[in-house]
């Protein structure tokens, strides 16, 4: 599949999908995809032989963002989802049980950053000590934080980030 393929499927799905400049961004194609569409999104890349690579969280204001990148060997595609979630209680979909490799990923983003991977069969820490209760150590302090327009940077036809 080409990356303008990818995109229209992404699309149809309800994503915000462009076309990346892959020597600039490091992937092919990103979409901000809605929280409640990104086990449609994963499932559509899994059908068509897309690996997930990895679940980043990061913290910013107003809202986290949860990102997945995703690679298919055969035509070597990189995609990055971005999900957004309420940095007060966030909460994504788990798509572990369509990608077993998130597993583990779901979980430290759960044990850095505080995000309830919801149908999760195990969010225990991976990471942390099992009496660490409520400590998030990646999570910001309000006056750290960054708006999600700082730390995106735009579409390369739009211009660069300021």
């Amino acid at each position: 599949m080409t990356p303008e393929e990818i995109r229209q499927v992404l699309e149809a799905l309800g994503a915000e999908a462009t076309l990346a400049d892959h020597p600039a961004r490091g992937v092919h194609v990103e979409a901000w995809v809605p929280a409640d569409r990104v086990r449609d999104a994963a499932q559509a890349l899994r059908d068509r032989e897309f690996l997930i690579e990895d679940v980043i969280g990061v913290d910013a204001a107003p809202e986290m963002m949860v990102v997945y990148h995703f690679h298919r060997l055969e035509g070597g595609c990189r995609v990055r989802l971005r999900v957004r979630a309420d940095r007060e209680a966030p909460r994504v979909p788990t798509i572990q049980d369509i990608f077993p490799g998130a597993n583990w990923h779901e979980r430290e983003q759960h044990d850095f950053y505080g995000v309830v991977f919801e149908g999760h069969p195990d969010l225990s820490p991976l990471i942390l000590p099992e009496d660490a209760g409520d400590l998030r150590p990646l999570r910001k302090d309000e006056k750290r934080l960054k708006g999600l327009d700082h730390i995106v940077p735009p579409p390369a036809d739009q211009g660069e980030a300021s």
